[in-house]
C-alpha cells in the first residue's frame, strides 16, 4: 500500500477508535494550545501508520540494489519488533510534551495508539502481492494475501471521505457552499484517478466516472437534509468510514476467492502440472485479476475480468484468454547467472519467475522477470525485472534491474 494511504488510514483511526482531533486548525479556532492531547493522539496513530515505509531511506541511500528485496517491508514491518517501535515512541512523544508544555495522553495509551497505527500498515501491506516479512527477525519469509492492488484508489477514497466529511459538517456555517467546493476537489481527483489511469492501461468507461462522481455527490450533500450530517460527531463520521473499509477489504477477499477458484478451474481443464498458482488484483477495481500459474517450463498468465463473465453467465470451461510465459532452455550461461548471489536474492523474492535468454553483438543475456508485476501494456518490461550480462568467455560483464 502507498504510503499516502497508510498515513490517511492512521488519522482515521486515532479519530475513530481514541477520540483524535484533526490535526488541521480551522481558521476560527478557540485560541488555545495547537498541540493538544486529542491532536497528539491522531498526530501518534499517523506517524505509527507510516514510520515502517521509513525502511525505503536505507534503500535510496545504498548502492546495494536488491535492498528492495532484502531490507523493505522486514523489521519495520514486523509484528515481532512492533512493540518495541510502539513503546519507542510513545516514550520520545512524552519527553517531547513535557519538553515544550503539551497537553499529552498517558504513556500506555499513547504505545496503545501507535501500535494500531503500526499494526494498520503491516496489515494493510499484507493485503497486496509485494509481501510483507512480518515474523522478522526471526523468519524472512514474505506472506502476501493478494486482495488490494499495492495503490488502491476506492480503498483511500474509503479512508480519506469520512474524514472530510467530519469536517465539513463540524462547522456548520456556509454548509452548502463548503459542500460544493469538497465535491468540486473530489470529481476533479476522480477524473484525475481516471487519467493516470488510462495511460497506465487500466482505463475506467466514462460510465463508470460519471457514476463515481454521482456517488460522491450523494455522499457529500444528502447528509444536508434534515441536518443530520451535522448531529454526527468527528468519532462516529470516522468509526463508519472505518466500517466501509472493512466491509471493501472483505469485498476484495470475496473476489479473491472467486478468481482464484477459476485460476484452479483453468489449470484443471489444461491439465497443467501446476507448481504454485494465484490470483493477484488489478486495478481499476475487484472486479479485475490477474492468474498466474507457474508449472516445470513456464508461467501461464490469465487476465479475468469477473463482472463481464457473471454478466455473460459463462462458465469457467469457456474460451479464456491467456498467455503463456515459457523459460529458455537451460544453458552454461543461465546455470552460471543461478549461481550469482544476487540472482539467488532475485528468485528467493520471485513467485512467478520467468528466464529468458538472448544474445546481442556485445553480449550474453540472462533475464529473471517476476510475472506478478507484468505491466498493462504489451511491449512494457515488467517493473521486476533482474539482468545479468555475460562475454563470450563466460565473465559477467554487468547485472542489477533492467532499466530499459
Amino acid at each position: 500500500m502507498d504510503t499516502i494511504t497508510h498515513g490517511i488510514a492512521g488519522a482515521l483511526l486515532g479519530k475513530a477508535l481514541f477520540g483524535g482531533d484533526d490535526l488541521l486548525v480551522p481558521k476560527a479556532a478557540e485560541r488555545g494550545p495547537r498541540m493538544t492531547a486529542s491532536r497528539i493522539v491522531t498526530a501518534a496513530a499517523t506517524l505509527g501508520a507510516v514510520f515502517p515505509d521509513a525502511d525505503i531511506v536505507r534503500d535510496v541511500l545504498s548502492r546495494n540494489d536488491l535492498l528492495i528485496l532484502t531490507w523493505h517491508r522486514s523489521v519495520t514491518h514486523s509484528f515481532l519488533c512492533l512493540p518495541a517501535f510502539a513503546f519507542g515512541f510513545a516514550w520520545v512523544t512524552q519527553w517531547l510534551a513535557r519538553k515544550f508544555k503539551w497537553e499529552c495522553p498517558s504513556f500506555a495509551q499513547l504505545a496503545l495508539v501507535y501500535a494500531v497505527g503500526l499494526g494498520s500498515h503491516i496489515f494493510l501491506d499484507l493485503l497486496n502481492s509485494f509481501g510483507t516479512m512480518v515474523w522478522s527477525p526471526l523468519e524472512w519469509t514474505r506472506p502476501a494475501w493478494d486482495l488490494i492492488f499495492i495503490i488502491d484508489f476506492t480503498l483511500t477514497a474509503l479512508l480519506l471521505l469520512p474524514q472530510s466529511l467530519a469536517r465539513l459538517y463540524e462547522q456548520g456555517e456556509k454548509l452548502a457552499q463548503r459542500a460544493l467546493r469538497l465535491w468540486l476537489l473530489y470529481s476533479v481527483a476522480a477524473i484525475v484517478v481516471a487519467g493516470l489511469l488510462q495511460i497506465a492501461g487500466y482505463p475506467l468507461s466514462v460510465a463508470s466516472v460519471i457514476g463515481v462522481i454521482a456517488a460522491l455527490a450523494a455522499f457529500i450533500f444528502l447528509p444536508i437534509l434534515r441536518d443530520w450530517g451535522s448531529r454526527l460527531s468527528r468519532a462516529e463520521w470516522c468509526r463508519a468510514g472505518l466500517a466501509a473499509a472493512v466491509l471493501y477489504i472483505a469485498a476484495a477477499g470475496i473476489a479473491h476467492h472467486a478468481a482464484l477458484n477459476r485460476v484452479k478451474q483453468f489449470a484443471l481443464l489444461e491439465r497443467l502440472e501446476v507448481e504454485s498458482l494465484a490470483a493477484m488484483p488489478l486495478p481499476p477495481s475487484l472486479w479485475h485479476w490477474d492468474g498466474l500459474i507457474r508449472t516445470s517450463r513456464g508461467v501461464y498468465e490469465l487476465r479475468m475480468n469477473l463482472a463481464q463473465r457473471a454478466a455473460a453467465g459463462a462458465s469457467p470451461e469457456a474460451a479464456i484468454e491467456y498467455g503463456y510465459y515459457p523459460d529458455a532452455l537451460d544453458n552454461p550461461f543461465i546455470e552460471e547467472a543461478r549461481q550469482l548471489p544476487q540472482v539467488k536474492t532475485v528468485l528467493w523474492f520471485a513467485r512467478f519467475p520467468v528466464t529468458r535468454f538472448r544474445r546481442d553483438a556485445e553480449a550474453s543475456i540472462v533475464e529473471i522477470v517476476d510475472l506478478r508485476f507484468l505491466t498493462a501494456r504489451s511491449g512494457q518490461r515488467p517493473a521486476f525485472t533482474y539482468r545479468v550480462r555475460f562475454d563470450g568467455s563466460g565473465r559477467v560483464l554487468s547485472l542489477g534491474w533492467a532499466r530499459r
